[in-house]
């Protein structure tokens, strides 16, 4: 992230010498509740190394158990069809669903921090209940409780990370989230890798997400809420120092906590957020909110970084090699996070999309036609030596084109282009779309893989074609500006003027 702050310039329609100065504190702070992003993470990773241990699919799923082995010499790609072993997945983006709209409630009247806090202590406790679980319930009534853990925290996290920093450096410290998230998915593969021979494997994988949980926690306890929030709460004596301890300039936060304070009486005005948002001038706002998260899934990243071991296990790789794969894919989606750090706010939003988009779009045509080369039309064929390590370095191109495109800027556009009147209702409608999406692929992608078997990866292609045409067409660049401006971006746009001209 220091890189990204030497470099670049960025557009400031306010002119605020404050927009581009970075602290000591602002930058500690950020970097703290970035690490909410472990805990999304870490589960992320662990999840699919989890669901091809045996000692695992035994213990809780003995009929896959029984069908993979079988379906080794049928059809490859159903060797995990299974609807009860999606719901361990999927289960969770129930959770978070069902926690996005109170989330939403809790940061606009506790705040961010506190919300963070309380995310991760759910978090925790359902960590602690998976790695001892003894059946079925006990396994999905955790990942209820991660659930609940990742939707407050995924709701908080982003809100305060925008709210907090330097306008001209948003982006960068916007992504720290998804660069944690990344080291999350990193250490989970490893530490499924490494304990994957033993019977107690899965349930050192699964407990150890307490970890990630305790560290965001204790960190929580250690920041300021932001200026936003505290003003928000009417609390303007402690916005002040806030923002004095996050400017490091005394004389310069005037205007900024001005700007603040008639944005959060515009906010008050709206009496139902809800309601507002659906209003003609924030239509802008809501297609994003909508769009970019169910874009985002349909790139098909999430079952990829769900099942790289299942997908690598299906086509006739080893356990080892399954495993090994999670981890390598898990080391390009960092390194490429650590790309969008540096560029975002130099080059913009729109050109990462744009080109994530296209390198995505060829790596899934890619996949499939190597897919059916090396297994066949009907999955049948063992895939031949050379070629899983093709496969592999397809999906770590794909990857990279993600994890500098769509990985970092989903959770960033939506949590700077709202104004404070919906700020926290558009990011709860945001966070919801991403969770029925991931819910709905997650649950189905065994199926579909075990149907559609190649051409399940053209499927997604069709989907990025068509998300990288709405961001040419639809998506304004919004870097650089302060988030009490951004109604300008609207008002500058071809189509969505038309909407928000003369009502702001």
């Amino acid at each position: 992230m220091a890189v990204a702050l030497e470099i670049g310039d960025a557009n400031n329609l306010d002119g605020n010498n404050n927009s581009g100065k970075i602290t000591l504190s602002v930058l500690i702070t950020c970097i703290v509740a970035a690490s909410g992003g472990l805990i999304f993470g870490y589960d992320i990773g662990i999840s699919g190394g989890v669901t091809t241990m045996p000692s695992f699919l035994e213990t809780f799923f003995p009929s896959v158990a029984k069908q993979a082995a079988e379906a080794k010499n049928t059809n490859m790609y159903c060797m995990y069809d299974s609807h009860a072993l999606t719901l361990f997945t999927s289960s969770l983006y129930i959770a978070g669903l069902v926690a996005s709209p109170v989330a939403s409630r809790l940061i606009a009247t506790t705040g961010r921090k506190n919300v963070m806090m309380l995310g991760g202590c759910i978090f925790f406790a359902g960590a602690a209940l998976n790695g001892l679980a003894a059946n079925v319930l006990m396994l999905i009534l955790g990942r209820l409780m991660l659930g609940f853990g990742v939707g407050f925290n995924n709701q908080a996290t982003p809100v305060y990370l925008s709210e907090v920093a330097p306008p001209k450096w948003r982006g960068a410290f916007s992504t720290g989230f998804q660069f944690f998230n990344g080291i999350g998915v990193l250490s989970a593969n490893c530490i499924n890798f490494f304990v994957a021979k033993h019977s107690w494997g899965w349930r050192l994988s699964l407990g150890l997400a307490s970890v990630p949980a305790a560290i965001m926690t204790i960190g929580a306890l250690c920041i300021l809420d932001t200026p936003s929030s505290l003003v928000e709460r009417g609390k303007l004596v402690e916005a002040r120092q806030s923002l004095i301890k996050i400017r490091g300039n005394k004389s310069n936060v005037d205007d900024e906590l001005a700007d603040l304070v008639n944005s959060s009486e515009l906010a008050k005005a709206a009496h139902e957020p809800l309601k507002t948002i659906f209003e003609r001038r924030n239509r802008p706002h809501l297609v994003m909110a909508i769009a970019i998260p169910f874009f985002q899934q349909f790139t098909g990243i999430g079952v990829v970084a769900f099942y790289t071991p299942v997908v690598f296990s299906s086509v006739g790789s080893g356990q080892d090699s399954a495993l090994t794969a999670a981890i390598v894919l898990g080391a390009v989606n960092l390194g490429s996070i650590l790309v969008s750090t540096v560029v975002v706010d130099r080059y913009g939003r729109r050109l990462l999309f744009i080109i994530g988009g296209i390198q995505m779009f060829i790596c899934q045509v890619a996949l499939s036609i190597l897919l059916y080369m090396a297994t066949g039309a009907a999955g049948t064929e063992k895939i031949p030596k050379g070629y899983d390590l093709l496969l592999l370095v397809f999906m770590c191109i794909y990857a990279a084109g993600f994890g500098w495109s769509w990985n970092p800027l989903t959770v960033l556009i939506p949590s700077e282009i709202f104004p404070m009147r919906i700020r926290a209702t558009g990011v709860s409608i945001n966070i919801a779309v991403a969770f029925s999406a991931t819910f709905v692929l997650s649950q189905f992608f065994l199926t579909m893989l075990c149907h559609l078997k190649h051409s399940l990866f053209l499927f997604y292609g069709c989907w990025i074609a068509v998300m990288t045409v709405f961001v040419v067409v639809f998506l304004p660049e919004t870097r650089g500006i302060p988030l009490e401006k951004m109604d300008e971006v609207w008002m500058k746009h071809w189509y969505w003027r038309r909407f928000v001209g003369g009502q702001l």
